[in-house]
């Protein structure tokens, strides 16, 4: 079991890509010898109140967390315009190595385009023992497709907002993974898949899709009526049980 003053350091310690770019990260110490690493979506960061109510769940729940922005996103270094999920999936293996002996076991919970980025970690890094897929995106060039379809790359932004314009780095990315859903077979750890049925911005279908795919451990949590970020309280209260529950028993 790591040392206080060894979880001390990970409250304090500079994470940094291989870019350089500095990750804005926040601790929560539930006192575990577990950290469950937290990743948000696309124009997200983590403040967002999904990534923050997960985080504090854990923490009541005695288990420790860390919820990050993946650089150019809050207030992490980087160009937003290049946030595309294969550099995320860098930024995440910064994250676990800066964890790496600090933590006996650590487990990856990512929202949406978090989720993709967990799912391309986990297939090939041994460190993550377990995953937790919110709302994960798997199609990823549906998704591209579907949302920024009629968007011009370089020139208009993500669902009209000026903070967050649509490159061409971002949509060639999504475009060039296709799907994750051959993915599925090449996850070995404990798997928790959670969608809303009424998510309309990553279809429930992607879930479905790789859920069947999955040879794993496996569980799947569908929250009725729930949106994409669990907006209700009643469908976050769901949510955050269910993945804390699904950790404490795992």
């Amino acid at each position: 079991m790591p040392s206080f003053t060894l979880l001390l350091a990970a409250m304090n310690t500079e994470i940094r890509n291989a870019l350089g770019e500095k990750i804005d990260y926040s601790f929560h110490d539930g006192g575990s010898d577990c950290i469950v690493v937290i990743g948000h979506g696309v124009t997200g960061n983590k403040d967002r109140p999904l990534v923050t109510a997960l985080a504090e769940g854990l923490m009541a729940a005695g288990i420790s967390a860390l919820r990050f922005s993946f650089s150019g996103n809050g207030s992490s270094e980087g160009d937003f315009r290049d946030a595309t999920i294969t550099k995320e999936v860098a930024d995440l293996g910064a994250v676990l190595d800066a964890l790496e002996g600090v933590a006996s076991d650590l487990i990856y919970a990512g929202h949406s385009m978090g989720g993709a980025v967990g799912v391309l970690r986990a297939a090939s890094d041994s460190r993550i023992k377990a995953l937790v897929s919110l709302a994960g995106m798997v199609n990823t060039k549906k998704f591209a497709e579907t949302e920024f379809g009629d968007v011009v790359p370089g020139e208009g932004n993500m669902w009209d907002d000026e903070d967050c314009p649509l490159s061409k780095a971002y949509m060639d990315d999504l475009m060039g993974i296709g799907t994750l859903v051959e993915k599925g077979s090449q996850i070995v750890v404990p798997w928790m898949l959670v969608h809303g049925t009424e998510d309309d911005v990553v279809l429930i279908e992607d879930t479905h899709d790789i859920f069947e795919k999955a040879t794993c451990d496996k569980h799947k949590l569908i929250i009725e009526g729930s949106d994409h970020v669990f907006s209700q309280p009643e469908h976050m209260g769901e949510m955050v049980e269910g993945v804390t529950s699904w950790i404490e028993n795992g």
